[in-house]
């Protein structure tokens, strides 16, 4: 079967290079390594967050409309997933280790440029890079799989998801408190000190690591959307994503109008703390990878949908003010949480099952259509809002929560194909070697790279480099037989 992403787009395989040298294997992370990289990544995705229980407070002290206010939430989804798109594939062919801490430091710039902004418009601009390089937080997850040796690999990557999700849900509860004890301008001067901090240890505490690829931008840009044409299972998890995050700002963006309105007239500390409830679901949709391991995806999906759905009817009593809307508020927002991040792991799961050999490329087409999403609901969210209100915002969640379950019917009525392709490697002709074939019984060991030859490609009088890509034939330790490749050059 030959591989859609680039039968369509005509773009040859990316050469893989070797991470840590031919026939290495890159030394256990620390502890502290691992930890280091989780606060990275829930520091830098909070910067798009930390905005959202503020917006009445920056909405007064620009003198603007609460709609055009959340528009800085706007602006930073808008930035970040364009970084997505744009800047995210750079992982695979620049040297890591300096591409997230030059971001890092570019955003501790675009952070102080925030507070010192004295207008709307100023300050959108600053905020539109902050977005754009927060994105460094979808960076630092495949270095961490990149750094850490096979044995290591999940526990590595799962530590820093949680730091990811982490970040998302206590964002605002640090804004808040941050907002209480100062202005909303001490909150961007403290992200902007915590991401220049974190640039220098960073830089001085992980050692370099090497581009996976040695193709060109352009053909890491070109190889995504023709992905995309090819896999139905992608664009229809894809549009799930979507449905996910844009309930999850419809949530986020219209609760912190709610709390500093009547009834409740809450403080930004106050409303921060609800972020925390948030960390609650965050945390028990853990259990839907393990689920997703044992072969249960498809029910993570269905259950969540649903979740996601009823969900909303129990936000919309928190419009009534009071203990019990406090309650309905508290008791939604786990489940719309839980619900949020149950649905992304079985959307990654299922599509990193599928495509295996070009996961780095399916987070980002992923990816990008989740804060695509996101983007146009925080955009609904602000201009509807002053015209109908927190009951009226609830019935857009549960409209958008109804679309994902549409779209979920249609799978479950017509199935898209969930198994790897029989051949992965995206060059391979089906009149070429495929590669069962190209096993370490098919190459004889005359024409079989030696012990001490540099981990490359089988030589083309065996097998031609149009047919097989080196990434598909490199050998761990150059004993002389053809392997997959490694995880982090997108095989599984």
């Amino acid at each position: 079967m030959n591989d859609p992403q680039f039968v369509a787009s005509g773009a040859a395989r990316p050469r893989t290079v070797p991470a840590d040298g031919p026939g290495t294997a890159p030394p256990a992370l620390s502890r502290a390594t691992v930890l280091l990289l989780a606060v990275v990544c829930g520091a830098a995705v909070a910067n798009i967050y930390y905005a959202q229980p503020l917006l009445p407070v920056i909405s007064r002290a620009l003198g603007v409309s609460q709609g055009a206010g959340g528009l800085v939430i706007t602006v930073s989804q808008i930035g970040y997933a364009l970084s997505l798109a744009l800047l995210v594939p750079l992982g695979d062919v620049l040297e890591r280790r300096r591409l997230v801490t030059v971001l890092l430091g570019l955003s501790a710039l675009a952070l102080l440029g925030a507070a010192a902004s004295p207008s709307l418009g100023l300050l959108l601009a600053a905020i539109a890079v902050v977005g754009a390089t927060s994105a460094v937080a979808q960076i630092v997850v495949p270095m961490a799989a990149s750094l850490a040796p096979d044995h290591q690999r999940g526990s590595a990557v799962g530590t820093v998801m949680s730091g990811l999700l982490i970040g998302i849900m206590i964002a605002r509860t640090v804004a808040g408190v941050l907002a209480q004890i100062g202005d909303w301008q001490l909150v961007f001067v403290f992200a902007a000190v915590l991401m220049a901090a974190l640039a220098v240890i960073l830089r001085l505490v992980l050692r370099p690591v090497p581009r996976s690829e040695s193709s060109t931008y352009p053909e890491l840009l070109r190889s995504v959307p023709a992905l995309v044409r090819g896999e139905s299972l992608l664009r229809r998890r894809m549009a799930l994503a979507a449905v996910g995050m844009g309930c999850f700002t419809v949530l986020w963006t219209a609760s912190s109008f709610l709390l500093a309105g009547p009834p409740y007239e809450f403080g930004p500390a106050v409303i921060g703390l609800f972020g925390l409830a948030g960390v609650v679901g965050a945390a028990a949709a853990a259990k839907a990878g393990r689920l997703a391991d044992r072969g249960h995806g498809r029910r993570v999906t269905t259950g969540g949908l649903v979740l996601l759905a009823v969900s909303w009817p129990v936000l919309a009593v928190a419009g009534v003010g009071g203990p019990s809307g406090l309650i309905a508020l508290t008791v939604g927002i786990i489940a719309l949480n839980l619900a949020q991040q149950a649905l992304l792991i079985s959307h990654q799961s299922a599509i990193y099952r599928r495509v295996p050999h070009a996961r780095s490329r399916v987070t980002t087409a992923l990816m990008v259509s989740a804060f695509a999403g996101a983007t146009v609901a925080s955009a609904l969210t602000a201009a509807l809002y002053p015209l109908v209100g927190w009951l009226g915002v609830s019935a857009l969640g549960l409209v958008i929560a109804l679309a994902g379950a549409g779209v979920w019917i249609l799978e479950l009525v017509h199935p898209s194909p969930a198994e790897p392709p029989a051949v992965p490697s995206a060059a391979v002709p089906s009149s070429a070697v495929s590669s069962a074939a190209v096993s370490s019984a098919a190459v004889p060991s005359a024409t079989a790279p030696s012990a001490t030859a540099p981990s490359a490609t089988v030589p083309s009088a065996t097998v031609p480099s149009a047919a097989v890509s080196s990434a598909a034939v490199r050998h761990p330790a150059g004993a002389g037989r053809v392997s997959p490749c490694r995880e982090e050059a997108g095989c599984a």
